[in-house]
Parts: C-alpha cells; structure tokens; sequence
C-alpha cells in the first residue's frame, strides 16, 4: 500500500510539475451566461478570497489575448492557492467562455463591467469557505475594482497596473509613444476631447477606426469622464497598489498619483515587472515578447506582495 501511495506521488509530480505543491482545486462558477474559474486551496477551513479582474479588450480569465498567451492571472490564482488564498477568475462578458453573453457593441458601457463584478461577488458570499472577500484588478481591470469597492463591502483592493489618469490621456499617452503622425494625433486629440464631452463624432480617419470606430462611442463616453485618482479616493478599504517599473503601458508615476489618493493605500514596485506580471529584459523587444509566453513565470515579488496585504500565511 505505502508503495503503491508512493508511486502515486511521484507521478503526480511528473505529470503535474509545481501544482502538487500548490494543492488546490478548481470548478467551474457561473453567473447567468457568464463564466469563471474558482480555485480553492485544499482542506475544509475558511479561506479569503479574490475576484480577479482582467484588463482591457479580449482578455481571458488567464490574462490570454487571441495572439498572445501569457498565463498571468491563471499564474497568480495558482501561486495565491498555495498560499491559502482562494481565487475566482473569470471571462469577460463576449470574451472565452462567456462569449455567449456578448452585447452589441452599441450597447456595451464600462459599467456592465461593474455590475458582472458585482454579480461575482454575489457568488463569492455564498462559497461556505470564504470568509472574507478582496478584488484584484488588472490594468483596466484596476478601474472596475475601484468602482466595485465604491458599490460592495470588500476586505481590501489590489490594483495591478492601474492607470493614474484618465482614459484619454492614457490614449493620447500611449499614441504619442507609439510614434503616430502628428496630424492623426491631433485628430485623435479633438476626437477624444468630443466623446469626453459625450458628444459622438462622425468624422474617423481609416487609420483610428480601430480606437473611435462609431459602434465603440458609447462605450467610450461612459469610460473617458472617469478619473481613477478620483475614484479611487472615495474607498476607505485597504489598497494595494503594484506597479512594474518595466511596464511600456503603465508608469511609475500613474502609481505614485494612485498611491497618494488615499491614506489607506500601500505602493509597492516590483523592479523589473512588466504589464503582463513577468520579469522582463530592458528591451522593448524582449518585453513585447513575453506578452506570448507562457513558460515565463510571473515576477519574484508579485505573489508576495499581495499574499501578505490579503494577510494569509
């Protein structure tokens, strides 16, 4: 018997590499024609618990785009479980197995992202070993948790690469570096300065179609007047806010603008971290291409840092 146990082990470790340290379980949760992943650490006892929430565009509940798997929010649910802190992830609403539930993109407003979380939430209290309920945000993500927390009771938010300002100069940000012609970046500007005003704009170079195409305008103008500083200042809960100082989307200084909305907020920088949670070269090269590699575990001090804000052993 002792042998046969023993052959056993070793090949769970082989086939199953670090999980049979980690020790967790999974399941399915749905809420209506939504879908997630709760990952709960082996045993009986009362765990805390995050919802896990992705950033922008057709992100999984593993942090996954259509052309680039990373793995990150799959990564830190595993490496929380191994440190007793259950997780529930999830598929955004048109995205993964929640494709189902997608709107028209006429219809789609910053906050369905709000009331989906909300609706998890809800799913979360009813789990008999959760006792105390956080939410982590990824980079758009941040955001949603911050409006969450203003509308549900949790233990405490984790922003991971969140924004410090609003959407438009992010975008405008983000254009800038990317090296765009100074004539469409001012177009962009005027355009964007019109949807902030909640005005809709006709007028779309080919080029920008992609950011303002017309069906995409009510989403914008219900994102684009949220200030996250703002936000962000209305919570009293605990906040943990964790930057990367190589991330080529989010800055240092979009956390210290953060970190300095509330009293109740820790920063933490974790050096050489990029927007996907993996350590990276200095390169832009070689940090783009982590984006789309899973092999790549997620930074040193991450999973620290918010295990010991969460407070779990």
């Amino acid at each position: 018997m002792q042998l046969c146990v023993l052959v056993s082990l070793i090949m769970a470790i082989i086939l199953g590499g670090s999980d049979i340290a980690a020790a967790w379980t999974q399941r399915e949760l749905v809420s209506g024609q939504l879908h997630g992943t709760l990952t709960l650490p082996e045993g009986e006892g009362q765990v805390p618990a995050a919802l896990i929430l992705p950033g922008s565009g057709p992100v999984d509940r593993d942090g996954n785009l259509p052309n680039g798997k990373n793995e990150s929010l799959k990564l830190i649910a595993h490496a929380l479980a191994a440190r007793h802190i259950a997780t529930l992830r999830i598929d955004k609403r048109g995205i993964g197995e929640s494709r189902e539930a997608a709107p028209r993109e006429d219809d789609l407003r910053f906050g369905t992202y709000v009331d989906d979380a909300i609706n998890w939430i809800k799913l979360l209290q009813d789990e008999s070993r959760v006792e105390a309920i956080y939410l982590i945000g990824h980079s758009e993500g941040a955001l949603v948790a911050t409006l969450v927390a203003q509308e549900v009771e949790v233990a405490g938010v984790v922003l991971l690469a969140g924004a410090g300002e609003p959407a438009g100069k992010l975008i405008g940000r983000q254009l800038a570096a990317s090296g765009l012609a100074s004539t469409l970046k001012n177009r962009s500007d005027e355009i964007l300065a019109s949807l902030e005003d909640g005005q809709h704009v006709a007028d779309i170079p080919p080029e920008l179609a992609a950011l303002y195409r017309r069906s995409v305008q009510n989403y914008l103008t219900s994102w684009l007047p949220l200030d996250p500083v703002r936000e962000l200042a209305k919570l009293s809960c605990p906040i943990l806010i964790v930057q990367g100082t190589s991330d080529l989307q989010i800055s240092m200084d979009d956390a210290k603008l953060l970190a300095a909305a509330s009293p109740t907020a820790r920063l933490v920088a974790v050096e050489g971290m990029n927007h996907v949670l993996k350590s990276s070269p200095p390169g832009r090269r070689e940090n783009l291409l982590s984006y789309n590699n899973p092999d790549l575990p997620l930074a040193d001090h991450l999973v620290p840092a918010i295990a010991d804000f969460i407070g779990a052993p």
